[in-house]
């Protein structure tokens, strides 16, 4: 098998045929019910990411297929306005980036991501944003304005404060002082920033949980979350090739702390269970994570504002000092 986050290869872009921008869930442990990923596929190389089996669907690899060829719509801002202009929206916070980074590097020549942030920033749309890449600072001219309204909060994972780790579980993404880095630069311009301590992996990391919080606090971050390695389909047995390839002294141990806390398998997809795990070490885990955001005072997060929210249609005949549009 060939190793995931090893040499690079060329990236293949391939259009997506995609009708809607918006994808939709019903999932009670997320707390968002709506998502725009305006790509498919990641060349950060995340060897843990959940995302990776969905490349199979697409009769891909979950390995170095996920990270090589990316999935783009190219219209998707576009797609983005139709959704919004749809008789009966009603706006919720939206998650961008629920699949895949919307800023890895093919980003920074796309630019679907910013589009995107355009409009919603039109119209007044509050959303949601999860990357580990600092070319979310690129777009502080749009995030300054939408903070200014109360419509916007950045996510920033921190897997690791090891640079030589987070060179090996994320080959292509910003180093760990370089996200640190943003949060404090999103904090200074008062953008709402929070830290995601994601994935915690048992006998891996997650002895560094209660250190990530802490730095995390110390450069801005308002609020926290955690979320424990799950391992659904194909990526079972990579992640075990990369622990045997990187790791092979800790393998048998991380494998059997990943079953303790997923009953007996390496991945346990019930809602209320899949981001947290089960047993003592999820619960010891979970407590730890609880003791050091009250004592760094993450807890209290922006409640983003939905009130705001006008239709692309209107939205642009406001800002024409036109008669806003009836339909």
């Amino acid at each position: 098998m060939a190793d995931p986050g090893g040499a690079r290869r060329g990236t293949a872009l391939i259009r997506d045929s995609s009708r809607s921008a918006i994808a939709w869930n019903r999932s009670p442990d997320i707390g968002f019910d709506r998502a725009v990923n305006p790509y498919r596929g990641c060349e950060h190389g995340c060897v843990y990411c959940y995302a990776r089996p969905s490349h199979a669907c697409l009769g891909w690899l979950p390995g170095l297929d996920f990270e090589t060829k990316l999935l783009f719509k190219p219209d998707i801002a576009a797609l983005l306005e139709k959704d919004l202009r749809k008789p009966g929206y009603v706006a919720r916070p939206l998650a961008l980036g629920s699949a895949t980074d919307p800023y890895q590097p093919v980003e920074r020549t796309l630019k679907l991501t910013r589009a995107v942030l355009q409009v919603l920033e039109r119209t007044s749309h509050p959303v949601s944003i999860v990357t580990k890449s600092a070319g979310v600072l690129r777009d502080l001219d749009i995030l300054v304005p939408l903070a200014r309204r109360g419509l916007v909060q950045v996510f920033l994972s921190v897997t690791t404060l090891d640079a030589r780790l987070a060179r090996r579980l994320e080959p292509r993404a910003a180093t760990p002082q370089r996200r640190l880095q943003a949060i404090a630069d999103l904090a200074r311009a008062g953008v709402p920033v929070a830290v995601l301590a994601a994935p915690m992996i048992p006998g891996l990391n997650d002895a560094e949980l209660e250190a990530i919080l802490e730095a995390a606090a110390a450069a801005g971050a308002r609020q926290a979350g955690y979320t424990l390695l799950r391992l659904p389909h194909e990526l079972g047995e990579i992640f075990r090739h990369w622990l045997a390839t990187h790791v092979p002294d800790r393998a048998t141990r991380v494998l059997d702390l990943v079953r303790e806390t997923r009953g007996g398998a390496l991945n346990d997809a019930r809602f209320g269970h899949r981001f947290s795990g089960t047993g003592a070490y999820a619960d010891l885990l979970a407590r730890r994570f609880s003791h050091a955001v009250r004592r760094l005072r993450l807890q209290t997060g922006p409640e983003l504002d939905c009130t705001r929210f006008v239709p692309p249609g209107e939205a642009q005949a406001g800002r024409a000092g036109s008669q806003l549009s009836l339909f």
